[in-house]
């Protein structure tokens, strides 16, 4: 089925379901009585043990599961500034992969508030409502703005998925390519293809983990970045993020773009235009022996995987479910949250984010490497609930947690709330109570 087939597809089913998540009581109603107890006079109690303690609000109400998943709508997917309504559809199937794989309870808030200022302060206000933010489709710059800001001032996680989520996912399967090639982090060079949201986190999240960025060569929509470059005083004003990487890497001061970029380089990440093409065959025969090739753009990689295998690429990574080591930023953002909810964690650290890569990496590594399974897929449903041990048990040793589990408390915990998740969905198709989709019987 082709991008436009499923895109047809999605419009029908929209049609008819009207939406992706749905609100249902978990409390046991029996008679009118209940309500006394669920609602008025009851609950009243129970607000007025909040007013002398808000900390218990994560106890004794849903808070404690619940994450808001916010944008403006100034880039959504690939479509770009569609505006908030149009992200509503967007923002649901979000929630519904936060509930199916991570057991979350994910509410999609498009918000009007473009300018990021007045965004900052509808998210801090939002905060006694929710366990944590998930930040979603905004453009770059402001993201990384948004994103530094939310985590400094508020006390709940706060996460940007396009950040985030995809250099989550894209360490673990770098950490197990450099495995089978023979390589260490801290001794490979980097050619990275594009810098928004993915590759600048990205480029963030492996520096934390050791790599030199000196060994880095960045390439943008201008070309590589460095310190020389004519519009370095400009970045340092509006992008001081770019301006970071064009002084901090490319030690041999490299100019000139993608080919220059490539050569010599062991790895590749590209996260750029949907534009198979844009590095080419003879770039990648100009790469060190066994070169690693990550092209995540989506729909479609910035090189075929046959065209990079063809060229030499020993290890090749996309962001297609339909191609093998799909780098798929779904395997972290649910079991992160999950994690972080369930340790009551007051931030998302470098190091949670790291330790959840870690724990992907060991997964794949246990079921066995190869070329063509680098990283989990979506369907090993088990390796949910080990990043969610992985991410609560680090939260602790970083000193952000509010509780202290074990690695064995949070897997068994987030394993059950997770099955349970499914159990449900499936009892509700099952029953009828959720329209079956015959479409969908692939």
């Amino acid at each position: 089925m082709s991008v436009r087939d499923y895109g047809k597809l999605a419009v029908s089913l929209a049609k008819r379901y009207r939406g992706k998540i749905s609100l249902f009581p978990c409390v046991p109603i029996r008679d009118v009585k209940d309500f006394a107890v669920w609602y008025t006079p009851g609950v009243a109690e129970v607000a007025r043990v909040i007013s002398k303690d808000p900390e218990l609000s994560f106890e004794l109400t849903g808070r404690w599961n619940s994450v808001a998943i916010v944008t403006d709508g100034t880039r959504v997917l690939g479509l770009g500034n569609v505006g908030p309504e149009a992200a509503m559809a967007v923002m649901e199937g979000k929630a519904l992969l936060f509930n199916y794989l991570g057991a979350v309870d994910a509410v999609p808030l498009p918000v009007s508030a473009a300018d990021p200022d007045t965004f900052t302060l509808v998210v801090k206000s939002l905060e006694p409502a929710f366990g944590g933010i998930n930040l979603e489709d905004i453009e770059s710059p402001k993201c990384f703005y948004l994103l530094d800001c939310l985590r400094e001032s508020l006390e709940i996680p706060v996460w940007h998925d396009d950040q985030q989520g995809t250099a989550t996912v894209a360490l673990a399967a770098l950490i197990n390519a450099l495995k089978l090639t023979g390589r260490k982090l801290r001794e490979t060079k980097i050619a990275f293809i594009g810098a928004g949201a993915a590759n600048i986190a990205t480029i963030r999240l492996l520096v934390v983990a050791g790599a030199d960025p000196r060994d880095f060569v960045v390439v943008d929509s201008k070309g590589i970045l460095h310190a020389g470059r004519p519009d370095i005083e400009e970045l340092k004003a509006k992008h001081p993020w770019k301006h970071w990487i064009a002084t901090h890497t490319n030690r041999e001061g490299v100019t000139g773009g993608i080919r220059e970029a490539l050569e010599g380089a062991d790895v590749v990440i590209a996260a750029s235009k949907p534009q198979p093409g844009l590095i080419k065959k003879e770039w990648i025969k100009s790469m060190s022996d066994d070169p690693i090739v990550f092209a995540l753009a989506n729909p479609d990689p910035e090189i075929w995987p046959w065209d990079a295998k063809e060229a030499g690429a020993r290890i090749v990574a996309t962001g297609r479910s339909d191609f093998p080591n799909q780098v798929n930023n779904s395997l972290a953002f649910p079991s992160v949250f999950r994690g972080a909810l369930d340790a009551r964690s007051r931030k998302i650290t470098d190091t949670m984010t790291i330790a959840a890569a870690e724990e992907l990496a060991k997964y794949a590594e246990e079921k066995g490497l190869t070329e063509d399974y680098i990283v989990p897929k979506m369907t090993d449903w088990d390796v949910y609930p080990r990043v969610a041990a992985a991410v609560a048990v680090k939260a602790w040793e970083d000193g952000v947690a509010r509780v202290k589990l074990t690695y064995e408390e949070e897997y068994d915990n987030a394993k059950r709330m997770i099955e349970s998740k499914r159990r449900t969905l499936n009892f509700l198709v099952e029953s009828g109570i959720v329209p079956e989709a015959p479409e969908l019987r692939w």
